[in-house]
């Protein structure tokens, strides 16, 4: 993948072009939950190894990265991101590159960050253009740090990135547990409990939707806009996680 075929911002959608996607992914969680009550999908036991933390070098600098410009919330957000998504990604069977599902995972949210919530376009491409130079300056494979692009670039982007490539609908997936619920039923509750001790909410649902609200207000014409005027924030205070 060259650098030219990365995706671009859409920024605002229309909302009768956005509100059937969201339709879609509800109509597929609730297909998901129907098939698990019918026995006709079950969960596959979860092993440890199945959501451990890679520990290379680039994955190092990359959390160093994130901590130094993300508050203890967005950071355990990013952690948690990439554990839900690797328990999906077990209980699904997928095939997946951990290392640069990690960094798209870590970084996925850097846009938020005070470092660059004000920078133009919507934030899901301000930090993927942000993870993307961190990586190429780290002399890291080009078509996976591309992969690292997109993956973040399309994190938000509903009926989109499930269809992508396995790291990034992880990353989809990932914040879609920990944000809105989506697939929280996959999750163990022992991993769950794990997790949660391990990287706390820390008043997720008030802080998040206050950081989505403003991307909404200082940047209107932004992607993440048009769900918000579609009730996002309602579907984050609504989650089944108790903050």
């Amino acid at each position: 993948m060259e650098d030219r075929n990365l995706s671009e911002d859409p920024g605002r959608q229309h909302v009768c072009k956005m509100l059937p996607r969201f339709i879609g992914l509800d109509l597929r969680m609730a297909r998901m939950k129907l098939s698990r009550r019918l026995g006709l999908r079950e969960l596959i036991p979860l092993v440890p190894e199945a959501y451990k933390l890679p520990d290379s070098e680039i994955a190092q600098k990359a959390t160093r990265l994130v901590r130094e410009i993300s508050g203890d919330m967005l950071l355990n957000h990013c952690y948690r991101t990439y554990l839900f998504g690797c328990i999906l990604a077990h209980q699904d069977g997928l095939k997946f590159d951990k290392e640069v599902f990690y960094l798209a995972s870590i970084m996925h949210d850097i846009g938020l960050t005070e470092k660059h919530a004000a920078d133009p376009g919507s934030f899901e491409y301000v930090g993927a253009k942000a993870a993307h130079g961190f990586c190429l300056a780290n002399h890291y494979d080009e078509h996976k740090a591309d992969l690292v692009h997109e993956a973040i670039a399309l994190h938000t982007s509903i009926g989109i990135a499930h269809k992508r490539e396995p790291e990034a609908a992880l990353v989809h997936f990932g914040a879609g547990v920990d944000v809105i619920g989506i697939r929280f039923d996959e999750i163990p509750a022992h991993a769950l409990q794990e997790i949660l001790q391990d990287y706390p909410r820390l008043g997720f649902k008030e802080l998040f939707t206050a950081i989505l609200q403003k991307q909404a207000d200082i940047k209107p014409e932004s992607f993440i806009a048009t769900h918000i005027k579609l009730g996002l924030n309602n579907k984050i205070k609504s989650t089944p996680f108790a903050d």
